[in-house]
């Protein structure tokens, strides 16, 4: 009690003060508002100016034309179809790769987490590549159809359920289970009432997540979709580039917006039913393979086939030269593409890599301050408020964020349309939430009783985050400054916007070759694209192998 009579609210020694996790929130929320939240809102207000000002019936036109009904309804099979896909395939995966134990298993982890964060123009050239007339599997005729877009859908978003999944399954309690098959369940029953049912919350969280991937994919579909295959992302892509109808734009936002809104709720419900559950499973306890397991080896190595197999193609015909085989094409790296492109593939890869270094460094500094912030011990809606909106930017329109970009920051103070600082920022934004959502766990896995302890002995803040927190984190921070780097590095979306054409990244060329005629152009692409997935598998290969040696969940 104070002298004045009034209750002082007591703190554990350790504890965070409110004051220094406000002042944390300060920047990253301020990120979010100048460089999300403003570029989108007046996206989204253009569209609804009309010549008489403000008006809502081009957008209602929109979104009751035909056109819009099919898009949102190819939009929603999609994602559907590619969370079920990713599902059945990636949960037999969390249980190989975490529950079991076995030689070259961090390996296979590392192998599995390359596609996350793959750039989506290289998964499309190289899934076009495997289905098209000439390729391995051409012969199926699934070139530009729907299969196509859910296989590269799954290709993507595997790791996802294999990590989520994965981190919950390598904790749990095999006591139960091993009663239960004591007392004659079998296999199948064990798996169905009880593991299946410990599992429900992280399989919640994946398929949650994963539908948000698939419902904002881009890259994917703009290359393997053609003519008929379109979703909410690619149609506000092309209302927006190519006939400049921002009432279009803006109604199709809008609808992605409430589809977004509605998955993080989910997503954010489902997430907080899983740490629940992790707080209660033990440590990770991994068993020998056995031959009950060969079901669950069977469907992961035909997933690891999936996974391998698109990227073997590709790497395969960027070799094949019109006299056979060769390094041409890989010569050809050092021009500028006999004409098609402005500046050398080379000069785009130091773009590519320039900007990426640039926006993880950013996105992992405010990434840092906004997992801090949500780790605390407070939990509450403004904390689930804090959480969907640092998740938000993952649903929205890489493309919409961009064209913002452009018609919205440019005018002082920030006028930036020249400034070369506008693709970093929006490569930043795109990469903030994996960063936040990878750290997280991290934080939250930090017992508070060490800090306590610390604090006790004389240890004040600084110190204490110093010689307690900060060697803890260390492995999650290079984890995530794997996944902020390789993201940067194969951002498509805002990036198609925002890059000059004196200055592009590896991905925008890569797209200009692939949208050029031309057998030589076609090898190009296919050399620039097997660089530029070196570079980002090497990357979060170092990262996962640097990282936590425990799963860790999204």
């Amino acid at each position: 009690m104070d002298d004045d009579g009034s209750v002082r609210r007591w703190r554990r020694p350790g504890d965070r003060a409110p004051a220094v996790q406000g002042v944390a929130a300060l920047l990253p929320l301020a990120f979010l508002a100048v460089f999300f939240a403003y570029p989108v809102v007046t996206l989204v207000a253009r569209g609804f100016r009309g010549d008489a000002g403000w008006t809502l019936a081009p957008v209602i036109d929109v979104l009751a034309s035909p056109r819009t009904g099919r898009i949102v309804r190819q939009t929603l099979l999609l994602a559907v179809t590619g969370t079920a896909a990713s599902l059945v395939l990636g949960v037999p995966g969390a249980y190989v790769l975490y529950r079991l134990r076995f030689r070259g298993q961090r390996a296979l982890r590392a192998l599995v987490a390359v596609p996350f964060v793959l750039p989506s123009v290289v998964v499309g050239v190289a899934f076009r590549s495997l289905l098209a007339v000439g390729g391995p599997l051409g012969r199926l005729g699934l070139n530009e159809s729907f299969a196509a877009i859910v296989l590269a859908l799954v290709f993507f978003n595997y790791s996802v359920v294999v990590r989520t999944v994965g981190a919950l399954w390598a904790g749990l309690d095999r006591r139960t289970a091993d009663a239960a098959r004591s007392l004659g369940a079998g296999p199948v029953r064990v798996f169905r009432t009880i593991t299946l049912r410990a599992l429900a919350p992280a399989i919640a969280s994946a398929a949650a997540l994963v539908f948000l991937f698939c419902a904002s994919a881009f890259g994917v579909v703009l290359v393997l979709g053609g003519t008929r295959w379109g979703t909410v992302e690619t149609e506000i892509w092309y209302q927006t580039t190519q006939l400049l109808n921002l009432p279009a734009a803006a109604a199709l936002s809008i609808v992605q917006l409430v589809l977004v809104t509605a998955t993080l709720a989910v997503a954010n419900a489902t997430r907080a039913r899983q740490e629940r559950a992790l707080r209660l499973t033990g440590r990770p306890s991994a068993q020998p393979v056995r031959r009950s397991d060969a079901p669950a080896l069977i469907v992961t190595g035909l997933a690891l086939a999936l996974l391998v197999l698109p990227l073997a193609t590709l790497v395969t015909r960027s070799f094949r030269t019109a006299s056979g085989w060769g390094l041409d094409h890989y010569a050809a790296l050092a021009t500028a593409g006999a004409g098609t492109l402005t500046v050398t593939v080379w000069r785009a890869v130091a773009n590519s890599l320039v900007t990426a270094v640039a926006a993880a460094g950013l996105a992992l500094a405010l990434g840092f301050l906004a997992s801090f912030v949500l780790s605390g011990r407070r939990r509450g809606r403004l904390a689930g408020f804090f959480d969907a909106a640092f998740m938000l930017p993952l649903g929205i329109s890489a493309v919409t964020v961009g064209f913002g970009f452009l018609i919205s920051l440019n005018r002082p103070p920030l006028d930036l349309r020249t400034s070369w600082a506008l693709i970093p920022l929006a490569q930043a934004m795109v990469a903030l939430p994996l960063v936040v959502r990878t750290l997280l766990p991290t934080w939250r896995a930090l017992d508070p009783r060490l800090r306590e302890a610390a604090a006790t002995l004389g240890a004040r803040p600084a110190r204490v985050f110093a010689t307690v927190d900060l060697p803890f984190l260390r492995r999650g921070l290079g984890l995530a400054a794997g996944f902020a780097f390789a993201t940067s590095l194969g951002e498509f979306g805002a990036t198609s916007f925002l890059a000059r054409p004196d200055k592009p990244t590896l991905p925008v060329v890569v797209y200009r070759l692939i949208s050029r005629p031309g057998v030589d152009n076609f090898g190009l692409a296919m050399a620039a694209a097997v660089v530029l997935a070196v570079l980002t598998a090497t990357v979060m290969a170092v990262a996962e192998l640097l990282g936590p040696k425990e799963a860790v969940g999204w």
